[in-house]
């Protein structure tokens, strides 16, 4: 896919959050903060594009003052923002991934050696024996359920299938299980750790596209910054894609921008070289960027 032409001004923003606009810690740095409440200020439309479950970002969002909608799980969950806060947003998009594939995608990783963990809606499901449950949960904001046998949990359609392993067993798996599933599942690679199965189609970028139809927003305005694999579709779908420097090859050769790194606040950087600038200047801050 060739990518979009830029466009002037910048109408949209789709932010990924892990590696993108938060790190390690999970803290928004105050830059960041600043430079999309300046955003919105400005009218311009700002969403978190992400792998976790809605109600996991939904906090960033919050912290940040969004009100547009939150895409979860790569794209298979679309919720609107809550109008009252500690509740969760109206269900916009759904695309669940059918049982049937599910329990397959969880068969093949445990043949593979990655340990699966199902995601449905708001629900965090992982056996009930795997030690680093408290870790996830941590990291999700919220408890997991375990279930003694993952396979035999899965009755109904379910959002996402993640395999965990370590680095570099997910990317390395990559393209066997997309073989695998070709037609029944997309697979894409979130964290050096996670092999992630979504029902056929979903992406971020088709995503982005249904935010930017909604907004009536040209994609060629349209802003999207990620950090890894699953982000490729959405950098590639917009006119102002930008890729951090830890992303993989691929994903950095797609890019347009490379801003700084996560810990520097690379991403508001960004945002404010190209969608706070003032025209003129952000058509030469484009210019340079896009050449360095």
């Amino acid at each position: 896919m060739i990518p979009r032409s830029p466009g002037f001004p910048i109408r949209m923003i789709a932010l990924d959050i892990d590696g993108t606009i938060v790190g390690d810690d999970l803290t928004l740095g105050p830059r960041i903060r600043s430079a999309v409440r300046a955003a919105l200020d400005r009218g311009i439309r700002v969403s978190l594009v992400t792998g976790r479950m809605a109600s996991s970002a939904q906090r960033f969002a919050d912290e940040l003052g969004l009100v547009d909608p939150i895409v979860a799980y790569q794209g298979a969950l679309i919720r609107a923002m809550p109008e009252e806060r500690g509740r969760l947003g109206r269900l916009l998009v759904h695309r669940p991934l059918p049982a049937a594939v599910a329990r397959e995608t969880i068969s093949w990783s445990i043949a593979h050696g990655l340990d699966p963990h199902v995601n449905h809606l708001e629900t965090f499901v992982i056996r009930a024996d795997d030690p680093r449950t408290d870790d996830y949960s941590a990291f999700l904001g919220a408890p997991a359920r375990r279930v003694p046998d993952i396979g035999r949990a899965v009755t109904r359609p379910v959002t996402k299938v993640l395999a965990a392993a370590e680095d570099p067993r997910p990317m390395r798996s990559l393209e066997n299980a997309r073989r695998t599933f070709s037609g029944r599942a997309a697979v894409t690679v979130s964290h050096p750790r996670f092999l992630e199965f979504v029902a056929p189609g979903v992406s971020k970028g088709r995503a982005v596209r249904w935010l930017a139809r909604r907004h009536g927003v040209p994609l060629e305005q349209a802003m999207a910054i990620g950090d890894h694999l699953n982000d490729l579709e959405m950098i590639l779908e917009v006119g102002h894609g930008a890729a951090m420097p830890s992303a993989p090859a691929a994903v950095l050769e797609a890019a347009r921008y490379l801003p700084g790194p996560v810990d520097a606040e690379g991403a508001a950087e960004l945002i404010e070289a190209l969608a706070l600038a003032e025209p003129a200047a952000a058509r030469r801050n484009a210019l340079a960027l896009a050449t360095r």
